[in-house]
């Protein structure tokens, strides 16, 4: 039998840091999605090109695997009678309930959040929002360590909470862009395949695709598959901890369907290939519960979630195919044959990575949790990599430009 290495002890996160100008940022998008540069780092060698020509270094057949979570428009602005001004950035759902489940509750419901100017607004002060026909209240309920629970309610009480947030919402762009949401930003910060809702943050490396992009990847046998997971705000957190063993990730929901895990069984042979660290933290947890499976066939659903320690404590002697047969198997017997639950992977350097090949993201912030993840899959080349992105004019972040990531040799 053999055992997942243990959480590497000596990391820090002052060792992955770089510096990033302001002026590499990318505030906008570019006219076109598929017009982004593309450095391509294969086996330690740098290439360029665009990311319109992806499919001429991609493995042929290979399963290229997005995340069709859908950015739900989480800021809301509410204006005081005294004329102050408090932003309410919703999270997720309260009491454990699934973000699918808080999206369409009707008439109220409760949800975390970030508040913007919290010390303005007192316990149990109703704030009043009012579009057209729809009127929305929020309570302040609890004040916890570091976000709110507050209680929506409105009218017209059968619209469900998803199109209550579209109408009065805004688009929650990630606060290094430095500026609001503009009207271009509801449809570019957006997948073109975006479907489940729930994310408060795009998976930005599936932006740069469009749909003749993925019908040409598909005619070339890269054929796609469409997982979730909803990104939380975690995602552009601080790493307040230098140490890392200390750092406590972020949860995410993720969504599977058995049949997603049939298709990824029947490709598992070939190279699988994440668009996205969300989609790669998602396989790998797809892996790490078919594990808990393989232990425990009986494992309930409300079990069967995955914490950031798990992975480098836990002895595993499987292959990926025999874990997601174990994953398979156990959601035919699931009312719907899915499950929704979360995902707390912390993915760094030193962890056995077994469902990935290749990765294609962008180029994330210095020390960032996204950046580890990068470290982890490539090893310290990661460093060559971001200085020659840096010397080679490529554009950084959400909206910048991307690189594939072909770690083996196919």
């Amino acid at each position: 039998m053999t055992k997942s290495s243990a959480f590497p002890d000596d990391l820090y996160m002052s060792d992955f840091g770089y510096d990033l100008p302001e002026e590499k940022i990318a505030r906008f998008p570019l006219y076109q999605r598929d017009a982004s540069k593309l450095l391509v780092w294969k086996s330690g060698n740098i290439l360029e090109s665009s990311f319109a020509a992806i499919d001429t270094f991609l493995p042929n057949p290979s399963l290229l695997v997005f995340n069709n979570s859908r950015v739900v428009e989480a800021r809301i602005l509410f204006q005081k009678p005294t004329g102050g001004q408090i932003e309410i950035f919703c999270l997720e759902p309260d009491s454990g309930r699934s973000i699918a489940g808080g999206m369409q509750q009707k008439e109220s419901v409760r949800w975390i959040c970030l508040i913007g100017g919290a010390s303005k607004w007192k316990r149990h002060q109703i704030l009043l929002k009012e579009f057209g026909q729809i009127r929305l209240e929020a309570r302040f309920i609890e004040k916890r360590k570091e976000d709110f629970v507050i209680e929506f309610s409105w009218t017209p009480c059968e619209l469900p909470f998803a199109s209550i947030l579209h109408e009065l919402g805004s688009i929650p762009l990630p606060p290094y862009l430095k500026r609001d949401a503009e009207i271009s930003d509801a449809e570019r910060y957006q997948t073109v395949y975006a479907k489940e809702c729930g994310s408060v943050a795009a998976p930005t490396a599936g932006l740069h695709f469009n749909e003749q992009l993925i019908e040409r990847l598909a005619e070339k046998h890269i054929e796609p598959l469409f997982l979730t997971l909803h990104v939380g705000a975690g995602t552009f957190m601080p790493v307040k901890s230098d140490r890392l063993a200390e750092h406590h990730m972020h949860e995410e929901f993720i969504e599977v369907r058995a049949v997603d895990i049939e298709k990824l069984i029947s490709k598992i042979h070939e190279p699988v290939i994440a668009v996205g660290t969300t989609s790669l933290r998602t396989l790998e947890t797809l892996f790490w519960l078919g594990v808990k499976i393989d232990k425990n066939k009986n494992i309930s659903a409300g079990e069967l979630l995955l914490d950031q320690e798990y992975p480098y404590h836990e002895a595993v002697d499987i292959l990926p195919v025999r874990a997601l047969q174990c994953l398979f198997e156990w959601l035919k017997k699931e009312p719907e044959e899915k499950l929704i639950t979360k995902t707390q992977l912390f993915i760094v350097p030193g962890y056995k990575f077994r469902m990935v090949q290749g990765l294609v993201t962008n180029f994330h912030q210095p020390h960032s949790t996204l950046l580890l993840l990068v470290a982890a899959f490539i090893g310290p080349a990661w460093k060559s990599a971001y200085t020659f992105a840096l010397e080679h004019e490529y554009r950084f972040l959400s909206y910048g430009d991307a690189c594939l990531f072909l770690p083996g040799k196919f």
